[in-house]
């Protein structure tokens, strides 16, 4: 981990530029074309085009007999198992929409939960099969698809039209070359399909005005783009996604069996502890009493003082040692400071720091005590792993209340001016602290480029 100036705890995305020059809206339209987004949005357009149509095609075709209507048994039967295929294609479609969506445009659509064949006769599969939702917002999606395809299409001629009339001035000389008294016919610059091509050129200055008006179709393309594939954006969110309770009722789930997991390690690494360090001195420290218990003799026997007097001073040091490691114990499940308040704890956990700690906490409301204990033993974590991994000279650590219309939010930041390189995906320290974090449905954001600074913010809700 590694980090900034201390105390300085910038947002997740990072600070905002300083001293850049604002983009003017003129600026904006001008380098359109030649954004990343733009390229994106055409890139997913081109695959989108034939995949849609293909898409609403197959769905189509296979969904056509269960059209048809008849009222013999053969043609009820037939229909069926037309809307049963076109279910369980439009399921596949979907995920391969969903994955095309992830890799061309980044966008990370929540797969709803697989099909579930239920146990029972056909009757009871094939109801649970014509109840499934998601085949069905699937099947939608494919239809819809079609007419957001034919935008898209019409999104990328602008493209395709805008650079072909741009190249005019660059052929004319070579293929429009005659005499002055030829008489040459008219050509026409390329326009997308619904409009009728008005710009015309006879000689090489006339394929300037193509040029110009080619340089207008570019600039309106990207923003075109950008209106489709955000209409498609939309559209793949809404009806091929997991629906908003079932993913809560998975989120859930996940936290729940995340919540056991760390339960059960931590109830193990306590028995760990106890078998290993406090257990193994009690049980010396008996030993030796009893040895010395010896050693005062009994029943007449003559008296070794000298042993015993050290054999009791080995059980006194046990005795000690074994206080010393419950303490730690007891303080590794709830640190008797945070009895206080968070920002007294946060202070005790930076005096102790092997680095120097700069500590600003705003804590005007408690959270509850639960949130208490998560965010002290994140910030304990996360300061050990800078003084361990980051190489960092300093570590700022910031807590503080952020209010909202809805709900108040626990901000905790740790930032250090280490090697930076953090990556919870690496299995690190850091995914643990993600599962903690999210089993009270907070949310754990790192910063961390490769040479720092590293900037991790921990947001906790008030109430666990």
């Amino acid at each position: 981990m590694s980090g900034t100036a201390p105390g300085d705890v910038a947002s997740p995305h990072g600070p905002a530029p300083r001293g850049d020059v604002p983009v003017t809206l003129a600026e904006r339209v001008l380098l359109a074309p030649f954004s990343p987004r733009a390229r994106r949005d055409a890139l997913y357009c081109l695959v989108s085009v034939p995949l849609g149509i293909a898409g609403c095609a197959a769905v189509a075709w296979v969904l056509g007999p269960s059209l048809v209507v008849s009222a013999s048994v053969l043609g009820t039967v037939v229909g069926l198992l037309g809307v049963v295929l076109a279910l369980r294609l439009a399921r596949r479609l979907g995920g391969l929409y969903r994955w095309v969506a992830a890799r061309l445009l980044g966008e990370q659509i929540t797969a709803p939960p697989p099909f579930r064949r239920p146990a029972g006769s056909i009757i009871v599969r094939l109801d649970a099969r014509l109840r499934d939702g998601v085949a069905w917002r699937a099947i939608g999606y494919s239809l819809l698809k079609l007419p957001l395809a034919y935008g898209q299409f019409l999104a990328l001629t602008f493209w395709v039209c805008g650079l072909a009339d741009m190249s005019y001035p660059v052929w004319w000389p070579l293929f429009r070359s005659a005499s002055p008294a030829a008489t040459l016919s008219p050509v026409s610059a390329a326009t997308p399909p619904p409009f009728d091509s008005f710009v015309h050129a006879t000689t090489w200055a006339g394929s300037l005005l193509v040029a110009i008006f080619g340089a207008a179709l570019l600039l309106i393309a990207p923003w075109l783009t950008r209106g489709v594939v955000t209409a498609d954006r939309w559209l793949a969110r809404s009806l091929l996604s997991a629906g908003t309770l079932t993913q809560r009722v998975r989120d859930l789930e996940q936290a729940r069996a995340r919540v056991v997991d760390d339960s059960v390690a931590l109830l193990r690494q306590v028995e760990r502890d106890l078998h290993d360090g406090a257990q193994v001195r009690l049980a010396a420290m008996a030993m030796n009493l009893g040895m010395a218990k010896e050693k005062l003799g009994a029943d007449g026997q003559p008296l070794d003082v000298r042993r015993a007097r050290e054999l009791v001073d080995a059980a006194h040091l046990g005795a000690k040692e074994a206080l010393v490691e419950l303490r730690e114990l007891v303080r590794g499940i709830h640190p008797p400071v945070l009895e206080v308040g968070l920002a007294e704890a946060l202070a005790t956990l930076a005096a102790g720091s092997a680095i120097p700690v700069r500590v600003s906490a705003e804590l005007p409301v408690r959270p509850t005590p639960a949130i208490e204990t998560i965010a002290y033993f994140c910030a304990a974590e996360l300061l050990a792993n800078a003084t361990k991994h980051s190489g960092a000279n300093k570590v700022g650590i910031n807590a503080e209340i952020i209010d909202s219309e809805r709900t108040s939010v626990l901000r905790v930041g740790v930032c250090d001016d280490g090697a930076g390189g953090a990556d919870p995906a690496r299995g690190s320290g850091l995914a643990g602290l993600e599962r903690r974090v999210g089993a009270v449905d907070g949310r754990l954001t790192v910063s961390s480029p490769a040479g720092g600074p590293t900037r991790i913010t921990i947001e906790l809700p008030m109430k666990a």
